[in-house]
């Protein structure tokens, strides 16, 4: 992407025909320039986005109930969602076709596609019935099913690692060549609600972002365990008070091993978890982010702005405006220091 050619003043452009509604999940695909958003009017809609910045609507399909959560296969062909429906969904982008996929006892708030590469597609829900389970797509019923300790509020996965976030602040790790036995049970590091979370790109851990302006780096192997820390982020000094924000999505960049956090301060940051520096920011974007997602090549980053209701009812005002922006990526914004 160039940002040159984005004719905003501050670089980024805005979708065309955003939802009515604040967006759940933005996921681009891995294979194209294809950008997809859950949300809570009930739709899950796909843009295709031009070089230019330029977007237009290339499929949506319907919920019974807010749209959650969404993901593409890794094949580009498919976008998979979870809803307040008790149902995930999927859509074949090529023929338009929507089919229910999946079906649980309550809200299905995370999916994800945690096959091998290679593999035939393994879609992986999550939801409010405190259950994980695996679909294989050529068959009606779970191929597997797992007690959670708790609520399922955030997942991720790079193969063989799959991590769901819980209420009361549970984590639990599965190694995808065991997939119905949880392979570490943990406590986040962080002392309050887990918001999301994301695995490294080298697949040795992941960071969990907390409603506290926290992020915790935490690595999986025990030898490992001497480089896990937290820092501190998204808050504002105000004399005497400090205002802190919720981190509401993590995402890191395909390329390198940095990664973007998005708030709910109207900001979102790049950080080298490595050198435990903040590389850039940007801020007063125009509303709380409540997703952000980086595209397949890592030249452009898609975040979402609406209320995440994080100040109850009486925030919720009519300047809050629901849209999807388009930023267009540099390298020095993203690229880790030198060691």
């Amino acid at each position: 992407m160039d940002a040159n050619k984005f004719n905003q003043p501050n670089g980024d452009i805005e979708i065309s025909q955003p939802p009515a509604d604040t967006v759940t999940e933005l996921a681009f695909s891995p294979k194209a320039n294809l950008l997809a958003a859950s949300s809570w009017d009930n739709e899950v809609r796909i843009w295709e986005i031009q070089n230019n910045g330029t977007s237009m609507g290339k499929a949506a399909y319907s919920h019974e109930a807010p749209a959650l959560c969404c993901v593409w296969s890794r094949d580009g062909t498919n976008v998979a969602s979870g809803g307040a429906d008790k149902a995930g969904r999927m859509i074949d982008i090529g023929t338009g076709q929507s089919i229910q996929v999946a079906q649980h006892d309550a809200p299905i708030s995370c999916i994800k596609f945690v096959e091998a590469e290679n593999a035939s597609p393994i879609l992986a829900t999550a939801g409010w019935d405190k259950v994980l389970k695996y679909w294989d797509l050529r068959q009606p019923s779970p191929i597997g099913t797992v007690n959670l300790p708790e609520r399922a509020y955030a997942m991720d996965c790079n193969n063989p690692m799959l991590v769901v976030a819980t209420a009361e602040r549970k984590i639990v790790i599965f190694d995808m060549n065991n997939p119905t036995t949880p392979f570490e049970t943990a406590e986040s590091p962080l002392k309050w609600q887990t918001r999301t979370v994301s695995c490294f790109p080298n697949k040795d851990g992941y960071a969990v972002g907390s409603i506290e302006g926290r992020v915790g780096i935490q690595y999986v192997d025990i030898k490992d365990k001497e480089k896990c820390f937290s820092f501190k982020c998204h808050r504002e000094n105000k004399g005497l008070e400090s205002l802190v924000h919720s981190v509401n999505a993590i995402c890191h960049h395909p390329g390198f091993s940095t990664f973007a956090t998005a708030s709910n301060d109207a900001s979102f940051a790049i950080w080298d978890k490595d050198a435990r520096r903040k590389i850039s920011s940007h801020a007063k974007l125009g509303g709380p982010i409540v997703s952000a997602a980086f595209n397949g090549d890592g030249s452009l980053f898609a975040y979402a702005l609406g209320y995440d209701w994080s100040k109850g009812y009486k925030g919720n005002t009519s300047d809050i405006k629901n849209t999807i922006m388009l930023h267009a990526v540099s390298e020095q914004d993203v690229k880790p220091t030198p060691k």
